[in-house]
């Protein structure tokens, strides 16, 4: 059986040269970085270096860049960080609602706590239009956070313009590139930002590491009290193994990067191609504003989790914005977003490719799922239409 594994947005594997540079300091070279002596200068020397290879990759100042424990606590410490910085200023915050749920959750957790959150609409692509950014600004607006990438359907934001717009208002920005930071070109200072969050595992670092870029001279409350580390920001030992892999990865992202997306983008573009020849299935996201890795459907008749275990049964490993309950199915919000019918959004299935994606992976892909899609289609009780079907439970668990 093949093992084909196509599910990069969730994870990549550790290159292997971040992995020989962690090695040293998972072992002899051990020291807190805070130790004075060789052994903690060491270690302190290593993190500095990685926050550079860091900083070079999205072209900020080194000591604009913050380490994390991953993608999601960055994200938590931009906006709830800002937010208490700056609530004696104003107390609304402007989101979309395809942000990732570290934003979210965030953002719900300051409403609890008396702050206002607009949630902004987004086109069939899932895109935010700068226009409703700029009308939703209040007196009272202190921060705008947009995704810049999106995981689930791949679309690229025009970050760009709406950071331009929040500067024009006096208001901080950031956007979550967790997905897209060390695959595509990011640079903080075209795009804007005052605010950045990525993860290292997204461009074949460790896991349990991330970064914050923090734009220098922007006040923000730490999330982690306790010692000096990280500037007094974000308190905590070290993960000197982790952030060295990190900071490895960052410069392999940096010096192949056009290798990469030039090795993925035309398989990816091969299997968008050929997986729409099949009959009811459709595109979710932007066709050309989108990771060049990814590839999104919804397909007509069939629940996600059915998809996914069924390919597993033949070697591919994918994943799906629906979610199988034990007795409901739950549709992805951000495809609900998009104006996508519940119907059609139970119905998704995401391909996401790697820099060791093969054409022969993508042509195995292409030929296995239309009979998957015909099987599940003969067993579906959804083939003569979904009006009526209510809201079922999982076919795949039937």
């Amino acid at each position: 059986m093949e093992k084909v594994y196509l599910d990069n947005v969730a994870t990549n594997p550790l290159h292997p040269e971040a992995l020989d540079a962690m090695m040293p300091y998972l072992k002899e070279e051990f020291g807190n970085p805070l130790s004075i002596y060789p052994l903690g200068a060491k270690a302190k020397e290593a993190i500095e270096n990685a926050r550079a290879s860091v900083a070079s990759l999205i072209n900020a100042k080194i000591n604009e860049i913050i380490f994390t424990s991953n993608g999601a606590e960055a994200n938590n410490f931009a906006l709830r960080g800002i937010a208490l910085a700056f609530q004696n200023k104003g107390k609304h915050i402007i989101i979309s609602k395809v942000e990732h749920h570290s934003i979210l959750n965030s953002a719900r957790f300051l409403e609890k706590s008396g702050f206002a959150v607009t949630y902004l609409p987004v086109d069939k692509y899932g895109i935010v239009d700068p226009i409703t950014v700029h009308k939703a600004i209040t007196k009272e607006t202190i921060l705008i956070s947009i995704i810049h990438a999106s995981p689930e359907v791949g679309t690229i934001e025009p970050i760009t313009e709406i950071a331009k717009i929040a500067k024009q208002n006096s208001i901080i920005f950031h956007t979550d590139a967790v997905a897209s930071a060390g695959n595509i070109p990011i640079d903080v200072q075209k795009l804007g930002v005052d605010l950045l969050s990525l993860s290292a595992h997204q461009f074949y670092g460790p896991k349990g590491v991330g970064a914050l870029y923090i734009k220098e001279g922007i006040r923000i409350v730490p999330l982690i009290y306790g010692g000096i580390q990280e500037g007094g920001r974000r308190a905590g030992t070290e993960n000197v193994p982790a952030i060295v892999g990190m900071g490895k990865a960052a410069e392999l992202a940096k010096t192949y990067m056009d290798n990469r997306i030039n090795h993925i983008k035309p398989l990816r573009d091969k299997l968008i191609e050929n997986i729409l020849k099949i009959d009811n299935v459709y595109l979710t996201g932007h066709l050309e504003h989108r990771l060049p890795g990814h590839a999104s459907f919804v397909v007509e008749y069939i629940e996600g989790e059915a998809m996914l275990l069924l390919l597993v049964n033949k070697g591919i490993y994918s994943a799906s914005g629906s979610a199988c309950s034990s007795k409901a199915l739950k549709a992805s919000p951000v495809l609900l977003s998009l104006g996508i019918p519940v119907h059609l959004a139970q119905g998704s299935i995401v391909f996401t490719l790697g820099e060791k994606t093969t054409e022969e992976e993508i042509n195995y892909l292409i030929n296995t799922f239309p009979n998957i899609i015909t099987r599940l289609r003969e067993i579906s009780p959804y083939t003569k239409g979904w009006e009526g079907m209510g809201n079922s439970t999982c076919i795949a668990k039937k």
